[in-house]
């Protein structure tokens, strides 16, 4: 697998290549339909701009938040878009059976050929309770575990590295001779391409681990897989993680050299007044979530008449404090700043927001900050 597939290409004055990683949010007053029909229409925006790639993030139980499904998800935008590369930002392995996430991204290789990332996470991307719902942890084992301290899907985090192997295992259609699954395949898949008559494509999508701390960072270096990291919520354990994945990185058949994007929070709008508005409505919806309250995305008047309690606004100024907001002018700075400081090879924006509008716009006015081409097929000459 050629790292041609990972690394992209920048446009315009961007300093790396730019990407879009959506939560599908659902504001106040809107449905999970709207919001998924904001994201084709974002993909197909996003593609049109020249942003590189577009991942959808697997959440749970969030109502503000309607990306349970990103295979699914990722299938309907396949049908809308026709180059960008799209993927899982990410899957959270420990949630799923390995053998189904081969076949749920093999059919999306089928589906769009060439252009599908493999995104995968340590985490449940939710609560306790949930995970054990999800059935793959022990309700009584998950509440227990809380009580004495750790975390309900310690287990499933600990066996992540053999659950990776396994999964690249069956994308790869290689168990050894002797292996109990030898014979189980995984379709679409390499299977079809050596079987009688077979003429399918070997070619698999690239797997990527997502971190927010220093063990995926680790165990993708050493793998010389590509690494992406969630700065957005981690903000203040970025340079320690792409630090350790570059120390740790050794050449492999996909890389020969590191390559690790990070996810970045940034708004833009036209005035610096009304960033300021649709991020403290995103950091209120941040509030509720972190005190188990999760909701819908309030609306920036709900979040301006709200009244915050010391400890709360404590949170909204440091949460907002690294999301990257303001004019785009203010927002391309910001994004610069943050690649130099990282030294990251690939920005991968959010713009969360209330309103669905508010993100497209977001992503227009970063795009045109940048130069970004009004539609890259002009430069191909489709």
């Amino acid at each position: 697998m050629a790292g041609d597939e990972i690394r992209g290409t920048a446009l315009g004055t961007a300093p790396v290549p730019l990407s879009v990683l959506d939560l599908v949010t659902v504001g106040a007053g809107h449905t999970a339909t709207e919001a998924l029909r904001t994201s084709a229409a974002l993909s197909r925006t996003a593609e049109s701009r020249g942003y590189h790639r577009y991942w959808v993030a697997e959440h749970h139980s969030m109502p503000g938040v309607a990306s349970s499904s990103p295979a699914v998800i990722l299938a309907h935008l396949a049908a809308h878009t026709d180059r960008i590369r799209l993927g899982s930002g990410g899957v959270m392995l420990p949630n799923h059976a390995p053998l189904v996430i081969a076949e749920q991204f093999g059919t999306l290789e089928a589906l769009a050929p060439g252009r599908v990332d493999l995104g995968l996470g340590r985490a449940p991307g939710t609560d306790g309770a949930t995970a054990a719902a999800l059935r793959r942890t022990d309700l009584p084992q998950a509440l227990g575990s809380a009580r004495a301290g750790g975390t309900p899907f310690d287990r499933g985090a600990d066996d992540f590295p053999q659950q990776l192997a396994e999964l690249i295992r069956f994308l790869d259609d290689d168990f050894p001779d002797g292996h109990p699954y030898r014979r189980v395949h995984a379709v679409p898949g390499p299977v079809q391409a050596t079987s009688p008559g077979g003429v399918q494509s070997r070619h698999r999508p690239p797997v990527w681990l997502l971190g927010s701390s220093g063990f995926s960072a680790r165990l993708a270096g050493t793998l010389g897989l590509p690494f992406a990291f969630a700065h957005h919520f981690s903000a203040q354990n970025t340079v320690p993680a792409l630090d350790l994945y570059r120390d740790s990185f050794r050449p492999s058949a996909v890389l020969d050299a590191p390559y690790a994007l990070i996810g970045v929070a940034a708004l833009a709008t036209e005035e610096e007044r009304e960033a300021r508005r649709q991020v403290l409505a995103a950091a209120l919806n941040m509030v509720r979530l972190r005190t188990g309250r999760p909701g819908l995305v309030p609306t920036p008047e709900e979040a301006e008449a709200y009244e915050f309690s010391a400890m709360e606004r404590e949170f909204v100024d440091s949460w907002n404090a690294n999301v990257v907001h303001g004019t785009p002018d203010e927002v391309r700075s910001g994004l610069d700043d943050l690649q130099k400081r990282t030294g990251a090879d690939e920005l991968m924006i959010t713009s969360n927001a209330h309103s669905g509008a508010v993100r497209l716009r977001s992503y227009e006015l970063i795009a045109d900050a940048y130069g970004l081409p009004a539609d890259i097929r002009s430069l191909s000459g489709d």
